[in-house]
């Protein structure tokens, strides 16, 4: 049973928003588009699951993708948790090209692709964090001590990958092929037998994982040492992707392609989102979609898509689903 059904990532969609809005000339421009490229090729590699995970007993597995908890100042980031009576099992996707290396004493992730060797954090020892938190958390939220394992996918079927000693014993039976999952699965499940977790533990786990579930946002301007000075403001044309569009004839217009449009501003809007925090006031919205007027700013965030609270200039406009 899928409890958290799978979205575009929030981090991708931020560097996509970074992307928009940073010069091409910016010195971090390229480290972000890579980082997008990496992060777009994963989120395609955890959707090429779906079709081993459907065919995982619906009433016996619980299924929630792309869940960022807090940790800290930091996000655990769980690209899948499936969680059963017996045991809760954390996915974690790679879908990398070329030979990938788990280096497991020294704790590095290697990828050599066209005899270029670049190193990546190790997901071995990220999931150890991972499987510590949800471990930490259950203890905190009173669930009994369930059996908490983890297993590194690797989506692309034309990737080798090797796991170095000593460690290899322990890691090796936790890293595998797409393909090969179902057969994993069997195995987890003859190794975790025993029924830990009754139906209503199973439920309210869910629904407290999902109520925790927070989306970051501004981290990766942050990550980058981006300032807000670095951004750049406007609406951008839905027709040629022209940055700043103006006001005339009340309606949006592109000096470049002449297109018109009545709610362009609604992609700044998800930018600004994206950016900086899920809430926004007219003077804000004003600096960042370039308008002058007030009362035009005014009528352009009232849309189906907000929802406010405040009176007058004190009033904050939030969006009702986020992304849409």
């Amino acid at each position: 049973m899928i409890v958290k059904a799978r979205t575009i990532p929030l981090k991708l969609l931020i560097l996509a928003a970074i992307l928009r809005r940073l010069p091409l000339s910016h010195e971090k421009y390229q480290a972000i588009l890579e980082e997008f490229k990496r992060r777009e090729a994963g989120y395609q590699g955890e959707v090429s699951l779906d079709y081993y995970y459907r065919y995982l007993p619906p009433q016996k597995y619980r299924i929630l993708h792309d869940l960022n908890l807090p940790d800290g100042d930091y996000n655990c980031q769980i690209d899948t948790l499936l969680a059963t009576p017996e045991s809760i099992l954390i996915v974690d996707v790679k879908n990398m090209t070329g030979k990938l290396i788990f280096d497991t004493d020294n704790q590095q992730f290697i990828q050599i692709n066209n005899d270029k060797e670049k190193g990546y954090p190790d997901p071995i020892a990220q999931a150890e964090r991972h499987k510590e938190y949800i471990r930490k958390w259950l203890a905190a939220n009173g669930f009994p001590p369930v059996p908490i394992d983890y297993l590194v996918i690797i989506a692309n079927p034309y990737t080798t990958y090797v796991i170095t000693v000593p460690n290899a014993r322990k890691v090796k039976p936790r890293v595998c092929k797409a393909d090969a999952f179902l057969s994993k699965m069997q195995v987890f499940e003859k190794m975790y037998p025993d029924p830990v977790l009754s139906e209503k533990d199973l439920r309210k786990l869910c629904r407290l994982l999902i109520k925790l579930n927070t989306p970051p946002t501004n981290f990766l301007l942050s990550k980058y040492r981006i300032d807000r000075s670095e951004i750049l403001p406007g609406v951008h044309c839905p027709k040629c992707k022209h940055l700043p569009m103006i006001r005339k004839k009340h309606k949006w217009y592109c000096t470049r392609c002449d297109f018109y449009s009545v709610d362009a501003h609604l992609g700044a809007l998800m930018d600004y989102f994206l950016l900086y925090e899920m809430k926004i006031t007219n003077k804000q919205f004003r600096e960042f979609a370039r308008l002058d007027s007030e009362d035009t700013a005014k009528r352009s965030l009232h849309n189906e898509k907000l929802n406010y609270y405040g009176t007058k200039k004190g009033r904050v406009y939030y969006p009702r689903v986020f992304p849409w």
